[in-house]
């Protein structure tokens, strides 16, 4: 996949955390988009009217089974991190942190990984789907906050690290989506499925940060000229000189 050829058609995707939600909306929208093969990570058991579709057994923090999926996928064009984790918290019980951090942070980290020789031989693509509150954390779940802003770090560390490699890392930071996860909080959300579209839209055209939604698009332009993405291109300038002019 080169850098200007993004398209979803005939491409083979993975998507963790496809039961419900976003995941899931992700999984019929590279359907619709007419991917080959979409790879289905679920906890439990999926299964899936279009043949297209590959079920696999995939909890992002049991590293035996992210084995298992990688000998199971045949070629991969893009990486989908989409399996969460958000639970309201006070920041009273460390527990609560290290399974919020397993989940967003170590799973992203695990299951991108395992899959990167892969992404590397298809010069492919990784999106972590993350959220505003790691640019501001929500004090209503400042758990899942602090693991999404670590993940959203991640995701630019890569980026810069694997410009040479020609594999693109794109974070996606959501707003308010209409999910499971979102239940508890009384405010406008986005459709999970206007949201699947929105990162299909981004990763086509090759944008490294994606607003998915109304709320976060609202921050978009002032986000990509502002100052503290111009760090991190001067930042990764220090790895690979030209993924500035790359990245611009």
């Amino acid at each position: 996949m080169s850098l200007k050829d993004m398209t979803i058609a005939d491409r083979a995707v993975l998507v963790t955390g496809a039961n419900r939600g976003i995941g899931k909306a992700l999984v019929e929208e590279a359907l619709r988009r007419g991917a080959k093969r979409v790879y289905a990570g679920t906890r439990q058991p999926l299964a899936h009217l279009d043949g297209r579709v590959t079920p696999l057994t995939l909890d992002v923090t049991n590293a035996a089974q992210i084995q298992d999926a990688v000998e199971r996928v045949e070629s991969l064009d893009i990486l989908i991190n989409n399996a969460g984790l958000a639970l309201y918290d006070d920041l009273s019980d460390r527990a609560v942190l290290e399974q919020h951090l397993a989940v967003n942070l170590f799973g992203t980290y695990g299951v991108t990984q395992a899959f990167l020789p892969l992404l590397t031989r298809s010069r492919g693509a990784i999106v972590n789907v993350l959220s505003v509150t790691g640019l501001a954390a929500l004090p209503l779940i400042p758990a899942y906050s602090i693991s999404k802003a670590a993940a959203f770090s991640l995701s630019q560390s890569l980026r810069a690290h694997l410009a040479g490699r020609g594999v693109r890392v794109h974070a996606v930071l959501t707003g308010p989506v209409d999910t499971d996860m979102s239940r508890g909080l009384d405010i406008p959300k986005a459709s999970p499925e206007s949201v699947a579209r929105a990162i299909f839209d981004g990763v086509e055209k090759g944008e490294q940060d994606i607003f998915p939604d109304p709320m976060s698009e609202s921050m978009a332009e002032n986000w990509r000229s502002g100052a503290v993405k111009a760090l991190e291109r001067q930042y990764a300038g220090l790895i690979d000189p030209s993924f500035v002019r790359r990245s611009s």
